[in-house]
């Protein structure tokens, strides 16, 4: 194993290693912090982050808006005070080693107001900008107004081109970093391109080598790439050390510091990630951000996935196999369907799944009343937390701020379920393990490796500066 030693990043000594932005109060001040002090890159999530009363207990996101605009301004209230809090959390904690960045989607509803919101209310304490899911092609311009350097999320050479000639060649001085996210392995939300296979992972050292060439082209041998997605061992990516095909790398770990004692996340969500066997992390479409992404696949994701399975395709009229009428819902309205689907739909209705909900796709799904009851009043109380959603069909361009289609009962409502997930305070050990098995958990794809790494031999939770540890030595 070649030695790992620290780099230079954005002007500073720091360990090559990078917590990983986790969104909605999964990577926070208190983890951020403690990596940093450990002597890394710590990342505090600029996604509806909490903030505290007096007594220093998280403040409830609840909305009072009448109207989908209304509520997207308190949202983005409670995401710029809690994006400070965090950020003052780390500083903290940190005492000013290592490095604090802030991590944001650049498709997450008022993306530029909140981050701007927030480096104006933390003057000083967060040092780089992290952002995916997107094209973040005015990340460099906030950056550059506040004097702090940037760190875009990319899947590819092409990717980072694009963002470059656009936008980036014109603030490159503060360019600290450029993150390759490989599609296929990270946790969350992945680049995967319309051309790239979601089945068929690629080997991401001919890509990263790839986006090195591109980097090169443009002068920027001096910027390190963080290697994201599938880093588990440092052993493992030892010919990545000191390789001139690679240049400068650091590697950004997202789902081991998840099982740390600072890590906010619930104890039974800990525990669940120690039972994971290789493939119970796997590539979706189900987000209503409509990027692929990966997740557990616990009884929240199966829902969803036989949701889409009750599926079937209807015309208004009858039209060459759509022959076969059907009657919807309690005024039974007639539409037409292929015979081999009425039959699917009489015996889904004989099991309780009586209720059609049209999609945009010209389709049909079928839930329980009380489920499809939910799936509409999570898209009235939509809270714009994304730019569009194809879940509630919100759009926070105007002057009709919504997306033009149909809203689509087959995604679901992400704000509601990672609010959930993270906030379980005062339930019971049962209670808990249930919410968790019912809401959306992102992981990598590596996840299965907390049940088989000695590391976490009879469920060891370590700290974080043990993490950071362990990791230096390789494993």
């Amino acid at each position: 194993m070649k030695s790992i030693n620290a780099i230079r990043l954005a002007g500073q000594e720091v360990l090559p290693l990078v917590e990983g932005g986790k969104g909605v109060s999964v990577s926070n001040g208190v983890s951020a912090g403690h990596w940093a002090a450990a002597g890394g890159i710590g990342t505090i999530s600029a996604v509806n982050a909490d903030s505290y009363d007096s007594e220093g207990r998280p403040i409830p996101q609840i909305y009072h808006g009448r109207t989908r605009r209304d509520r997207q301004a308190e949202l983005v209230r409670y995401a710029i005070e809690g994006g400070i809090a965090q950020a003052k959390i780390a500083r903290d904690i940190s005492g000013g080693r290592g490095r604090i960045h802030a991590n944001f989607l650049w498709e997450m509803g008022a993306a530029e107001e909140v981050i701007t919101g927030i480096l104006e209310g933390a003057p000083g304490l967060i040092q780089g900008l992290t952002c995916g899911a997107g094209m973040p092609y005015r990340l460099a311009e906030i950056a550059a107004r506040f004097g702090v350097h940037y760190f875009p999320i990319v899947s590819s050479g092409r990717a980072f081109s694009a963002l470059w000639k656009r936008s980036y060649v014109r603030f490159s001085e503060l360019l600290g970093g450029v993150v390759y996210e490989d599609p296929w392995r990270a946790g969350g939300h992945n680049g995967l391109s319309n051309t790239e296979n979601p089945l068929a992972p690629e080997e991401p050292y001919k890509r990263v080598v790839a986006l090195r060439r591109v980097m090169n082209g443009f002068g920027l041998q001096h910027v390190p790439i963080i290697m994201a997605g599938g880093v588990w061992h440092l052993e493992e990516w030892s010919d990545w050390l000191d390789n001139p095909e690679i240049g400068l790398i650091a590697f950004q770990f997202g789902t081991r510091p998840l099982v740390t004692q600072e890590s906010p996340i619930p104890e039974s969500w800990k525990k669940l990630l120690f039972t994971l066997k290789e493939g119970d992390v796997y590539l979706n479409r189900f987000s209503p951000t409509g990027f692929y992404s990966s997740a557990v696949n616990n009884s929240f994701m199966q829902g969803l996935r036989r949701r889409s399975e009750r599926q079937v395709a209807f015309k208004a009229e009858a039209e060459g196999a759509f022959d076969t009428a059907i009657a919807l819902g309690g005024r039974g309205r007639e539409v037409f369907v292929a015979s081999d689907d009425a039959a699917r739909v009489a015996v889904w209705a004989a099991e309780g799944y009586s209720q059609p909900m049209r999609t945009p796709d010209e389709t049909l799904v079928f839930e329980t009343l009380d489920t499809a009851r939910e799936v509409l009043a999570d898209q009235a109380a939509c809270m714009g937390c994304l730019s569009q959603c194809r879940f509630s069909n919100w759009s926070q361009k105007g002057p009709a701020y919504n997306t033009g289609q149909r809203a689509d009962p087959r995604s679901f409502c992400i704000q509601k379920s990672l609010q959930t997930i993270s906030h379980v305070d005062g339930l019971s050990p049962e209670e808990e393990a249930k919410i968790i098995d019912q809401n959306l958990i992102f992981g990598g794809t590596n996840a299965w490796r907390f049940a088989t790494d000695p590391f976490y031999a009879n469920g060891r939770i370590p700290t974080v500066k043990e993490l950071v540890e362990r990791i230096m030595t390789g494993r």
